[in-house]
C-alpha cells in the first residue's frame, strides 16, 4: 500500500511540473489548457476534496501551430520537446522518461482517427488555485466521452458524482456523446 508520503511526493511532482509549464507558456504568450486527469482532479477537488482521484500523467491542449514556439519556450524551464511514436510530449530533463512527460494534444484535431470528435478549441479557461489555465468542465466532458476508455469513464463518474456535469453541458453534446454519457450513468 502506498504511503501518504509517496502520494504527497507524486502530487508535488505533478504540480511542480505543471507550475513550470504554466510559467513557460505564460512567459511566451502561448495559449494552453490543462486537460485530462489533472484537470478533472482539480475541478472535482474544488467541489469535494475527498472525491478527487490522483492521476499519473499530465495532458495539455495547445495549438499545433505553436509547437516550435513551445519547444523554445519550455527549454529554459527544464523541458525538451519530443515527438515519439506519434505523440508530442514535453519531457522533464530531471526525469527524462515518457512517463514523467507532459503529453500534448492539439485543439481542433482528433487525438486518434477513430475518435468521433476533435479536441475542443480553446474556451475561456478556468483558473486553478495554482494559477494554471484549466479546460472548462464542458470541454473535459467532451474529451472524456470522445476517448471513452475505462479511466475516462471513471473521470466522468467523478465529475458527475459531484454535480459538475450539468443539464446545460449535456444538452451541448452531440447525440453520440450523449449516448455515451447515458451509458456511463447506467453503469454507476
Amino acid at each position: 500500500m502506498p504511503s501518504i508520503a509517496a502520494i504527497d511526493r507524486h502530487v508535488d511532482q505533478l504540480f511542480e511540473i505543471l507550475g513550470r509549464l504554466g510559467k513557460a507558456f505564460a512567459a511566451a504568450g502561448i495559449e494552453y489548457r490543462v486537460v485530462g486527469g489533472v484537470a478533472v482532479f482539480l475541478h472535482v477537488e474544488e467541489r469535494d476534496p475527498l472525491a478527487a482521484r490522483l492521476t499519473r500523467d499530465i495532458d495539455v491542449a495547445v495549438d499545433r501551430r505553436d509547437v516550435d514556439r513551445i519547444a523554445e519556450a519550455v527549454r529554459p524551464f527544464g523541458f525538451e520537446h519530443r515527438h515519439t511514436a506519434g505523440v508530442d510530449m514535453l519531457v522533464d530533463a530531471k526525469q527524462p522518461k515518457a512517463r514523467s512527460a507532459a503529453h500534448l494534444v492539439f485543439v481542433r484535431e482528433k487525438v486518434r482517427a477513430e475518435y468521433p470528435e476533435p479536441v475542443p478549441d480553446f474556451s475561456p479557461p478556468v483558473c486553478a488555485k495554482e494559477g494554471l489555465l484549466l479546460a472548462p468542465v464542458a470541454d473535459l466532458v467532451r474529451m472524456k466521452l470522445t476517448s471513452f476508455r475505462l479511466k475516462d469513464k471513471v473521470h466522468l463518474q467523478d465529475l458527475d458524482g459531484v454535480g459538475l456535469i450539468t443539464a446545460e453541458i449535456e444538452a451541448g453534446l452531440s447525440e453520440v456523446l450523449r449516448e455515451r454519457l447515458r451509458e456511463v450513468r447506467a453503469s454507476e
